[in-house]
């Protein structure tokens, strides 16, 4: 008897070491280490993998029983140790580095330094601490010519952690050089820098800050750099000025506390903007009441500062596509007399609830002369004096006039409720809207009865025959939708 035996190959320890280096640098480096045990064929392939992806995390949930935290912190750096040993000075594109937990900052300095000194283009270190711990991210990130794409998050920028109630040391000013560097984000990052860091990084074109302290809140901060083409500012803090010298930008994203001026905002190339600004009910009462005059306790006069987001309006006039969130047309109320005219505009999206007004929206519609596109997110808004101009909130002697001198053809309605008093405005701007095409309006139904959609259908009987009105239901078109309105 006889016994074939049939050995199998391998395939893919078949392929060249490029290609199978490659494949590896898709996996986390400890599942690429992993792999070292499938065969003498993928024992040191780590050393050649081109991307690092490290995770202390992935240690620090170890089944009951194993190692003590400590125990497992020190296992970590020494895997990470080993491996950096073991690729030597082999050529790194992208890096990862996320700690969740406080390490040897000289040994994450010394990892950082290493894959610096190899090359890498695309870095990205997460270090989180608590908020008595401080990690001071090592200069040598900001001295790198090769560096293409940088991500920082939860770390320290520009100031010794020991001298926080003293004067900051602002070292970065005149050590910074990244002559490659395109994109920059920073999340949750202590930021103390001045206008020079930003120029220079020659190459960058994306800035990403979301979450950055401004050491400290009273600041005067200047983002300042000739090709930077978008911009993305998120954040909840208070702030003392904001200038933006910014002529090549396409793309602005701005969320945050209004701040106390605005003297430079030089945008004459941006395309697209998102300006949602964040005010304290305090202030919101204070804006709104004839004795807006008065003064803060600390001396900061509302209706001023307000007044002074006029600049930043007029420094973005140029931009074809504008989203503007409920308190940002509150704001607008109290500077409509310093609003720029936005001629370039085609889309205009106004985000709405019930707590803010729409005092703003007259001058902004009167101003917008080639508007085409008008995106409503939500038609329920606080009933103010002057917003009964292009609604049917209130009785107002020039009604709709802003509405009859617009030149908008595409009305979209999202976030429709099927209320009366929402029927009523769709029929308002259906009569006053004369250029009107075609209105869309978006409906967000769960488990509504078929019977409640038919009601609402049969309710906006509309007669207007030069407009395509359509009713989207979760996003397609109510089937039923043309035969409701021939009721």
């Amino acid at each position: 008897l006889f016994c074939n035996i049939v050995y199998k190959m391998d395939p893919l320890s078949n392929l060249p070491d490029e290609v199978l280096c490659h494949t590896l640098s898709f996996l986390t480096t400890k599942e690429a280490a992993l792999t070292s045990v499938l065969s003498k064929r993928w024992r040191n392939l780590i050393a050649f993998v081109p991307n690092l992806d490290i995770d202390d995390s992935v240690f620090l949930h170890p089944e009951e029983g194993k190692q003590e935290r400590y125990e497992i912190l020190q296992s970590f750096m020494d895997f990470v140790d080993r491996v950096l040993a073991l690729q030597g000075n082999s050529p790194t594109k992208k890096v990862s580095l996320k700690c969740v937990s406080m390490h040897d900052s000289n040994r994450v300095d010394d990892w950082i330094s290493n894959v610096l000194r190899r090359g890498v283009s695309e870095l990205d270190l997460s270090i989180y601490v608590t908020m008595d711990e401080y990690v001071l991210l090592s200069t040598k990130c900001f001295e790198c010519r090769n560096l293409v794409k940088l991500r920082l998050e939860s770390l320290c920028i520009g100031y010794q952690p020991d001298r926080i109630c003293s004067d900051p040391v602002g070292w970065l000013a005149g050590g910074v050089f990244l002559p490659m560097l395109k994109t920059l984000v920073m999340k949750a990052v202590g930021f103390y820098v001045d206008e020079f860091f930003l120029k220079a990084l020659p190459a960058l074109e994306e800035l990403v800050m979301v979450d950055v302290f401004w050491f400290w809140n009273d600041t005067d901060v200047t983002v300042s750099n000739a090709n930077l083409k978008t911009l993305t500012m998120s954040s909840n803090h208070y702030s003392g000025t904001f200038s933006f010298d910014t002529p090549s930008l396409v793309y602005f994203c701005y969320s945050d506390y209004v701040a106390k001026d605005y003297p430079v905002v030089n945008m004459d190339n941006l395309v697209e903007a998102r300006i949602s600004l964040l005010v304290t009910e305090d202030q919101i009462e204070r804006a709104r009441t004839p004795e807006n005059y008065l003064l803060d306790e600390g001396g900061d006069n509302v209706v001023l500062r307000f007044e002074n987001v006029g600049k930043l309006m007029n420094g973005i006039r140029n931009v074809q596509y504008l989203e503007l969130s409920p308190l940002t047309l509150e704001v607008l109320s109290i500077c409509c007399d310093s609003m720029p005219v936005f001629n370039n505009l085609k889309s205009l999206t106004i985000k709405s609830d019930k707590d803010h007004t729409w005092q703003a929206m007259p001058v902004l519609i009167r101003n917008c002369p080639h508007l085409e596109t008008l995106v409503l997110e939500g038609l329920l808004h606080h009933v103010g004096d002057k917003c009964g101009d292009v609604c049917n909130c209130v009785f107002h002697l020039g009604k709709s006039r802003s509405l009859t001198s617009c030149p908008v053809k595409v009305l979209e309605i999202q976030e429709f409720q099927g209320t009366m008093k929402e029927i009523d405005m769709v029929k308002h701007f259906l009569e006053y809207f004369m250029c009107l095409m075609e209105i869309k309006i978006y409906m967000n139904v769960v488990n509504t009865k078929l019977k409640k959609l038919r009601v609402i259908a049969k309710r906006m009987k509309l007669d207007n025959k030069n407009c395509n009105v359509q009713l989207l239901v979760n996003g397609e078109l109510y089937k039923e939708w043309s035969a409701q309105l021939s009721l």
